[in-house]
């Protein structure tokens, strides 16, 4: 029992903090190359949508109004469910709004709709994004920036969360989230992406399970390709955050139901093909972060069984301690209490998202995040 605390407890301090600690002493900090210029790529600008009438007018504008060559942007939306009896105005709205292509898709999922919009595609530089992400003028400069270098595959920007004003501490996480990813694209290349900002050149681009999404998908699969996935924290956008820690929650599940098969099924966990150093990265960043709901039950269950030792009984109070606020966040709008009801639910859905994949399966089909749109 002792082995099993001990164990545990390390592998979550390693993978919450020791792992950020160590990438901040082996990172070069390397500067971006000043004066890069984005290759001349078309750039085909890819926008799969799912009952997006109140956003997507605004998201075709916007990309639109990008400082790049307008012969040389496709702008393109994929509407999941476009040819459904029933379906929204989405399809009409981004025609209106002066899109260059709208398919109306049968009802198959954001992959299969962005593998429907890859093939009518001409750009051979293709950029993706969600249906309310909002890309400053100079994003996609910035993003095609970044293949001017040969051995890079795929590129994800910055993401900035506008807050709700519920108590959700996603934008805390986020920030240090960004700040880890900045290290490992320094070091070598990104562990995962965002769905709001990417691009991957069409070379690259590859048809996957429609269950399995790009943010998790593509950087790995580019690396054991011998290519790179990095972040480019120049290339901005912002989309609107969940509200509540409690919608939070609900949006991690769902991810994590869509995260658990890539880990399963589909490569990220067969570390053969990856450079030894972006193998660590994968297994702190990701197989352990995942893991963490499970090594939190070995912990408190050894500390339960321990309980009699100071030491342990001590670690036992902490965690009952962490539980009790995060509990007492739900009630009291104070930032540590909210802090650890944001830990403690966003754990708990890592852990709820594996289950759901286990008893269900994960659906190809997406629903947008409640009040981000």
């Amino acid at each position: 029992m002792r082995a099993l605390f001990w164990l545990s407890t390390a592998l979550l301090a390693w993978t919450q903090a020791g792992y950020a600690l160590l990438l901040g002493l082996l990172s070069p900090r390397r500067a971006p190359p000043a004066g890069v210029a984005a290759p001349a790529f078309d750039v085909s600008l890819i926008v799969a949508a799912y009952r997006e009438e109140a956003v997507i007018a605004a998201r075709v504008a916007n990309a639109l109004a990008l400082d790049w060559p307008r012969e040389r942007l496709q702008v393109i939306v994929a509407v999941d469910g476009g040819a459904e009896a029933g379906a929204d105005a989405t399809a009409q709205r981004a025609r209106d709004a002066g899109a260059d292509l709208v398919l109306e898709l049968p009802r198959e999922g954001k992959m299969r709709a962005q593998d429907a919009a890859v093939a009518a595609a001409r750009g051979e530089l293709l950029a993706f994004s969600d249906a309310n992400a909002m890309w400053e003028p100079d994003a996609l400069r910035a993003l095609a920036a970044a293949f001017a270098d040969p051995e890079v595959a795929y590129a994800c920007g910055q993401v900035r969360f506008a807050d709700g004003g519920g108590g959700n501490q996603e934008g805390l996480y986020w920030r240090y989230e960004m700040w880890m990813r900045a290290r490992e694209s320094e070091l070598h290349s990104v562990t995962a992406g965002n769905g709001a900002i990417y691009a991957v050149r069409r070379s690259d681009y590859g048809a996957a399970d429609p269950s399995m999404g790009h943010d998790l998908s593509l950087p790995f699969r580019m690396v054991k390709r011998g290519r790179r996935a990095v972040y480019v924290p120049a290339a901005r956008a912002s989309e609107k955050m969940v509200p509540t820690i409690e919608g939070e929650w609900r949006r991690k599940r769902r991810m994590m139901t869509q995260a658990w098969p890539i880990v399963l099924h589909g490569g990220l966990a067969d570390l053969r093909g990856y450079p030894p150093v972006y193998a660590l990265m994968v297994v702190s960043h990701r197989l352990l972060r995942y893991a963490s709901p499970l090594l939190h039950l070995l912990a408190l269950a050894a500390s339960v069984a321990l309980g009699r030792r100071r030491l342990y009984a001590a670690a036992l109070a902490a965690q009952a301690a962490l539980l009790a606020a995060a509990a007492a966040g739900g009630r009291v709008r104070a930032r540590p209490l909210l802090v650890a009801r944001y830990y403690v639910l966003t754990t708990a859905a890592i852990g709820a998202g594996l289950l759901d994949h286990l008893r269900h399966g994960t659906p190809a089909g997406w629903e947008p995040a409640e009040g981000t749109r």
